[in-house]
């Protein structure tokens, strides 16, 4: 699957995800554009390393501690991505179980033979 189908995939499940979840606001298709690519970007650099800092709070929760990272991944999107807002933790926690589901159904649909 190429770059640029799943880029376009990833927005297109974050507009789903804003507009399935209160608390999630977004601004339009460029703002989730700008968000998957950040997204993106941070879950390669800044994730690997804070699940590494965390990995003795992730054996101890089974790694239920990666959705509160993932939580506070969305929360710096939040903070750093113009035209998108959430509303707190708890709906960054939804937002990125959401997205997850959401990206699987997208991604299932338009995969290439």
């Amino acid at each position: 699957m190429s770059i640029l189908l799943k880029w376009l995939i990833t927005a297109a499940a974050i507009l789903i995800t804003a507009y399935l979840l209160p608390g999630v606001s977004i601004s339009g298709l460029w703002a989730a554009l700008w968000l998957a690519v950040f997204l993106g970007i941070i879950n390669i650099v800044i994730k690997p390393i804070l699940i590494i800092f965390t990995l003795p709070i992730n054996i101890l929760t089974l790694g239920l501690f990666t959705f509160v990272i993932n939580g506070l991944l969305i929360l710096l999107a939040s903070s750093i991505i113009k035209g998108f807002e959430v509303s707190g933790f708890f709906t960054a926690l939804g937002f990125s179980i959401v997205l997850s589901a959401i990206s699987y159904v997208l991604n299932s649909l338009f995969k290439q033979k």
